[in-house]
């Protein structure tokens, strides 16, 4: 499931950066890029929950550690890049 949900943030992130490029109203994606790359995180989290619960330490000692790297890293970019809009539209203003 987090797989998806971060897909659809990626996708949303790209169609935010395209419609302001294109002079549109780019507000509604920022905003579903923001929201889908929470449900990612919150997705994951559920997931390394689950193994807790199975006790399935071996996984969480393999995936745990390259994950919550990979997790920082894109959700800052996703952050920047979703924001990068309004931080642009600023420096215009000035």
């Amino acid at each position: 499931m987090w797989f998806i949900l971060g897909l659809i943030a990626i996708t949303a992130t790209c169609i935010n950066l395209f419609m302001y490029a294109a002079g549109k109203d780019y507000k509604l994606a920022m905003a579903m890029g923001l929201s889908f790359t929470a449900l990612t995180v919150v997705a994951d989290y559920s997931m390394v929950a689950n193994w807790v619960n199975a006790e399935d330490w071996s996984a969480l000692l393999d995936v745990v550690p390259t994950m919550a790297a990979a997790l920082w890293i894109l959700t800052i970019l996703s952050i920047l890049l979703s924001i990068t809009p309004i931080l642009l539209e600023l420096k215009n203003k000035n």
